[in-house]
């Protein structure tokens, strides 16, 4: 997990900072949309994005730190591109991308169990 320090906004194990902005950047939310899936019903929709939000929110260890740790992760990938050689990674940085993956597939079996198809339906995790 990100731990930030409080006044200087920067990740202690990976050194990145914060997004621009004030301190409650600690605590960003995020939306979660269900895409593709379009055979669910309404209901489905929200069960299925209840319980990845849910997972996901567990595996990181709180939902204030989803919006950090994907950002994180966003950075790593946009540098790194989408399959980073962990060889090639900090290890704070390999720690977020393993981190940022366990807790996705976590979320992905809560949702959708563990006899998911290669075809699945994606989320669309959103940060402010």
């Amino acid at each position: 997990m990100p731990f930030w320090l409080e006044n200087e906004g920067v990740c202690l194990r990976s050194g990145l900072r914060r997004p621009a902005g004030s301190r409650d950047n600690l605590h960003m939310s995020y939306t979660l949309t269900l895409t593709t899936f379009e055979e669910a019903s309404d209901a489905e929709r929200q069960a299925a994005e209840q319980r990845f939000r849910g997972a996901l929110d567990a595996a990181l260890g709180d939902a204030s730190l989803v919006a950090p740790t994907y950002a994180a992760f966003l950075h790593i990938i946009a540098n790194h591109g989408d399959s980073p050689d962990v060889t090639a990674l900090t290890d704070s940085e390999r720690e977020i991308v393993e981190q940022w993956q366990a807790a996705e597939a976590a979320a992905m079996t809560a949702a959708f169990g563990p006899h998911r198809y290669l075809e699945e339906p994606r989320f669309e995790i959103g940060l402010p």
